[in-house]
C-alpha cells in the first residue's frame, strides 16, 4: 500500500478551507486605484502621468490660468505614497530624497505633506490650484478626480 496517495488527499483536505479562506478575504478587501484629486470646479480636467511628475518634482509651477500649482503628498511610509511615487516619479520615497536634498541646495522645497488621506481631502478641497491623490475609495464630492492610477492597492475604510 503506496503512502502517497493518502499523503497528497490529507494534504488536500487540509489545504482546502485555507484556500477558501483566502478567496473570501480576497473578496471581503475592496481594491482601489489612485485618485489624483484637484479643487472642485477648478478649471484643470486631467492631468497625464507626465505633468503629474513634472508637478511634484516642482519642474512645472503653473496652472495654465496662472495660479500657483500646490502639490500635496502623503507620509513617506504610506502604501499609497509609495505606489504613486514609482507609479508617477519611477522611483521610491527613499530615493526621492536624494533629488530632493539636491534640489534644496537650489532653493526648492519639496512637497508639502499631509498626515493623512482625510488631511489631503480637505486640503485639496479648500485650497485652489493644489494637487494631490488619495485611493480611488476616498475620493467624494469635496473634490475631483483628474486621474486615476490603477495600482490594486487595498482600500483603507
Amino acid at each position: 500500500m503506496s503512502f502517497v496517495p493518502i499523503l497528497r488527499r490529507g494534504i488536500a483536505a487540509c489545504l482546502a478551507p485555507l484556500l477558501l479562506g483566502a478567496a473570501g478575504l480576497a473578496d471581503a478587501a475592496e481594491l482601489s486605484g489612485i485618485a489624483v484629486i484637484v479643487t472642485p470646479g477648478y478649471p484643470i480636467r486631467d492631468v497625464d502621468k507626465h505633468e503629474l511628475a513634472l508637478i511634484f518634482k516642482r519642474k512645472k509651477r503653473l496652472w495654465p490660468d496662472g495660479r500657483r500649482i500646490a502639490p500635496v503628498n502623503l507620509p513617506a511610509g504610506q502604501n499609497i505614497r509609495r505606489a504613486f511615487s514609482v507609479a508617477v516619479l519611477g522611483h521610491t520615497p527613499e530615493e526621492m530624497d536624494d533629488y530632493w536634498r539636491d534640489q534644496y541646495f537650489h532653493g526648492e522645497l519639496p512637497p508639502f505633506v499631509a498626515s493623512s488621506e482625510e488631511a489631503v481631502i480637505r486640503l485639496i478641497a479648500t485650497t485652489p490650484g493644489a494637487i494631490g491623490y488619495v485611493p480611488v475609495c476616498l475620493a467624494d464630492k469635496r473634490v475631483n478626480v483628474v486621474l486615476t492610477i490603477d495600482d490594486g492597492l487595498p482600500c483603507p475604510r
